[in-house]
């Protein structure tokens, strides 16, 4: 006779949570960005040398011979002219360091839809950036008018076109982390993505400087760093200088030049193998 077999009841899983919704993504890539110490370095970074040389800009400012078309707020802003790359180093990261540790392929198989998760990421370093980018530039700005105080040629946020200026120095770094994300989803590449971020906001800039003046007319405003770094201005270009875009005009510009980057390589990111 053999005995009864026994069974032994099996605890029960929890139920399905379905999948993950938008909301979730998230606050998963918040914690993501929030969790490794290069965030933090490279923005502190991006704001020391963005607030060190407005510093040094407007102190030898206040000590110098100024033209007519001297623009304070400018000389306080000067910084982020190299900020700029920092910020869009920060944005390659965010996304390249996922595909060079096989990260992206985990979060894949949370969230399948690709568009989603990258729109996830997006909307947090949109604001993580945009956050920092206008601590930095209130603080450059107040610095280096300080700094300009004592020779009596600073200016305050309310005077006309100030405060669009600085709220838009933010902007401006907010829309570099931008570009730089949308190299780095294009690329795949940390190394790759930072030495083409840096030869669009700064290369660039340089090699117009070697066109003959008549292109250079028709040119140098549709560069990348000159369009969008024209919202920092307050003071126009003195007549006979290269025609600018009007500021929000060339802010716009930039953020195309940001906005064609990410839709490439969203396009590619949804037709290669992670």
């Amino acid at each position: 006779m053999t005995a009864p077999a026994t069974t032994t009841a099996l605890p029960s899983l929890p139920p399905s949570a379905g999948r993950a919704s938008f909301a979730g993504t998230v606050r998963s890539e918040f914690t993501k960005i929030r969790s490794v110490r290069s965030t933090y370095w490279t923005l502190l970074s991006m704001a020391v040398v963005s607030i060190g040389v407005g510093a040094l800009v407007s102190f030898a400012s206040s000590r110098n011979p100024r033209g007519p078309g001297f623009d304070p707020t400018l000389h306080s802003l000067i910084g982020l002219f190299f900020g700029q790359l920092l910020m869009a180093a920060f944005g390659v990261l965010v996304i390249s360091s996922e595909f060079s540790t096989g990260m992206i392929r985990t979060s894949l198989s949370v969230l399948p839809r690709r568009t989603t998760l990258i729109a996830a990421k997006g909307l947090v370093l949109a604001a993580v950036s945009l956050v920092a980018g206008l601590i930095t530039s209130f603080a450059a700005f107040f610095v280096g008018q300080t700094l300009m105080s004592g020779d009596h040629i600073s200016t305050t946020l309310g005077h006309p076109g100030v405060l669009r200026a600085v709220v838009g120095g933010g902007l401006f770094l907010a829309a570099c982390a931008m570009l730089g994300f949308g190299l780095g989803l294009l690329l795949r590449h940390t190394a790759g993505a930072i030495c083409t971020a840096v030869g669009l906001l700064f290369v660039l800039s340089l090699v117009i400087n070697f066109l003959p003046q008549s292109w250079q007319d028709h040119v140098d405003k549709w560069v990348p760093a000159v369009a969008g770094s024209v919202i920092l201005t307050v003071v126009p270009n003195p007549p006979g200088s290269t025609p600018t875009f009007a500021p929000w005009t060339g802010f716009a510009v930039f953020c195309g030049y940001a906005a064609i980057a990410i839709a490439a390589g969203l396009y590619l990111f949804r037709k290669r193998n992670a």
